[in-house]
């Protein structure tokens, strides 16, 4: 062969979609920690043996680790942030600011080695900044060995002890974490209270505690003889100890992180369904909260079906519903939730952290920055779960996510959605954008696509991006593919700026043979329109206008309402006219976006009535 054919060759492999596909990468942890825990200062020590596997195609000389916990500490980056957003949230305010020595939190790493080699490493805050001995190169393993000591603080925000409903421990973000190293970089962001993004991996963990607590955790216990509480062996049998302690071993596979917690008081129900997880449920032996808890399990299952039919199959053994933390808050195979709710409450928030388990927990998007693709994911996935769970006819409604989004932007007070979550000018602000108006993206896609693109679209967008860390181009190219639709032009806009969508009807006019309607695009979005006239004899006629920039529009035939095509509009043009073949005298009204499908921010002016008038109509004249 000749070297020129050689190289035409491997010229066009490199070149080819294959060779493409094959430049995906992502690290890979394996976590195996033993940890004790002191119940009586509050204190925890562990060990741990980390083997990190370098998928990319570089050589690594540092890495990062978080240690959370020390953002509860006065002076901290959480606690500076806290106490100067316009809007602190509640549940922090001034707390983290007046917590004394004891009350703290802090996480340190001890005698730290690569491969046997000491690191040289450096504490700033909540990250850990390690110099390695010797560079790792791409494609190869090496073996973390270090020590921990940490202090579990007073419960302000997610982890914590004795939280406001007596709960002693919600151990979440409470180990040395490795920072995740992807095709962007390095993400050791400072933990100031927002969201989370971590490595994928499996866990091997066992913790020490106190032989009267009883430890639950988003992971499969491995010594259910052993601990009395048998996940998968029953009943309980009688705890064996060694002293006054006993070890609970856990295993999770293939997660981003470990959770877990302990209480003298919890009950622990266990709920077998086909088509679920083994679900686990752990609450105080309160009467005033037992019945909530132990009525709505079944619903929690019957949730767990419909979200892996419609949203992509659940892929882990087992859930569990933990009470604790400071309101519900997500971690791969569990949550942590207050329990002192209403039924509606307990199970609109188990579901609302259930459905972030596809997003957060499989799918595990960067939330830090891409927080609407799983706040807002979560809210929508949710939303049609509970829909369906109370047994409600039509579409689920998303109006709640709509109303808080519209009031924002007309306040002009909104962050795009592609701001970092940590640098939202208020909490208001970013939780306006991550949970409503990515609900709302979500929603309104449906709108432009259709609503059966839309459900086909979720599933492949789960079933070829999970445990891969997608970003929004992972997700818009899936939803293009499935509609045959360009989307760009969408993203671009509801995400990369806070553009607003208003459609307006500037004027009709008619004679006895024609109506001429103007359309006017009034915000800044562009969108496709749709219109409906209404007839004196109280007809219906839907149209349907589609934007040059979709190269395209969604499939007619699969919406319940029959629609009329008419010519795209192109989004420089700020009128449209759509002309009618009958007599004004016959036109009763027209009426834009009447299925309310998308997030326009003024719909006074979406309708007007037409009364038999013969002239020139101007709403608001």
């Amino acid at each position: 062969m000749k070297i020129t054919t050689l190289i035409s060759i491997i010229a066009a492999f490199l070149i080819s979609p294959f060779a493409m596909a094959q430049t995906y990468w992502q690290q890979a942890v394996d976590y195996q920690m033993t940890v004790d825990l002191n119940t009586s200062n509050h204190q925890y020590s562990g060990k741990t043996v980390l083997v990190y596997t370098n998928n990319s195609n570089e050589s690594l000389d540092r890495v990062f680790f978080h240690l959370q916990p020390n953002a509860f500490q006065p002076g901290s980056m959480m606690d500076v942030r806290s106490r100067t957003i316009e809007d602190p949230d509640s549940r922090v305010g001034e707390r983290i600011a007046q917590l004394g020595p004891t009350e703290q939190g802090f996480l340190h790493v001890e005698n730290l080695t690569m491969n046997g080699k000491s690191c040289i490493s450096e504490e700033v805050g909540t990250i850990l900044e390690v110099q390695l001995p010797e560079p790792i190169k791409a494609g190869k393993k090496v073996t973390f060995n270090y020590n921990f000591k940490g202090q579990v603080p007073i419960q302000i925000r997610r982890s914590g002890r004795s939280n406001s409903e007596g709960i002693a421990y919600s151990m979440s973000q409470w180990y040395p974490k490795l920072a995740e190293f992807d095709e962007e970089g390095w993400h050791a962001d400072p933990y100031i209270g927002r969201e989370f993004y971590g490595v994928w991996g499996d866990f091997r963990v066992d913790i020490t505690i106190d032989k009267e607590f009883v430890v639950a955790a988003g992971a499969v216990l491995l010594n259910p003889e052993e601990t009395g509480h048998g996940y998968s062996a029953g009943k309980a049998k009688a705890k064996t100890v060694l002293g006054d302690k006993i070890t609970w071993k856990f295993e999770a596979k293939q997660v981003h992180d470990f959770m877990w917690a302990a209480d003298e008081d919890y009950l622990h129900d266990v709920l077998k369904v086909e088509g679920a997880p083994e679900l686990h449920f752990f609450y105080q032996n309160d009467s005033t909260i037992t019945e909530n808890w132990q009525k709505f399990q079944v619903k929690v299952a019957e949730g767990f079906q419909y979200l892996s039919k419609h949203f992509g199959e659940y892929p882990y053994p087992v859930y569990a519903v933990i009470q604790g933390g400071d309101g519900g808050m997500e971690y791969p195979m569990g949550t942590l939730i207050t329990g002192k709710r209403s039924f509606n409450s307990l199970l609109g928030v188990t579901m609302h952290e259930a459905a972030h388990n596809w997003y957060h927990g499989v799918l595990a998007t960067n939330e830090s920055l891409h927080e609407w693709m799983d706040e807002g994911f979560g809210s929508y996935a949710a939303a049609e779960t509970m829909h369906y769970l109370k047994g409600a006819e039509g579409d689920a409604n998303h109006s709640g996510a709509y109303d808080s989004y519209i009031s924002l932007a007309l306040e002009g007070k909104e962050d795009p959605l592609s701001t970092h979550a940590d640098h939202y000018t208020s909490n208001r602000s970013y939780g306006v954008a991550a949970y409503s108006k990515g609900e709302v993206l979500l929603d309104q896609l449906g709108y432009i696509i259709g609503k059966q693109n839309l459900k086909k679209g979720l599933l492949v967008y789960f079933d070829e991006w999970k445990f891969k860390h997608p970003r929004p181009v992972d997700f818009r190219r899936v939803m293009e593919r499935v509609s045959g639709l360009e989307l760009d032009w969408y993203f671009e806009y509801f995400v990369g700026s806070v553009r607003t969508i208003d459609y307006g009807i500037y004027s009709v006019r008619g004679n006895e043979f024609k109506c001429e309607i103007i359309l006017d695009r009034i915000g800044q979005m562009p969108m496709p329109v749709e219109v409906l006239a209404v007839y004196t004899d109280d007809t219906r006629e839907f149209f349907y206008i589609p934007m040059v920039l979709m190269r395209g529009e969604k499939d007619l035939n699969d919406l319940e309402v029959e629609r009329q095509l008419l010519p795209d509009w192109p989004w420089t043009n700020p009128y449209y006219l759509l002309e009618l073949n009958l007599p004004i005298s016959q036109l009763k009204s027209i009426i834009i976006d009447p299925l309310f499908g998308t997030a326009d921010i003024d719909r006074s002016n979406n309708q007007i009535d037409i009364n038999g008038n013969t002239g020139i109509i101007i709403p608001g004249n």
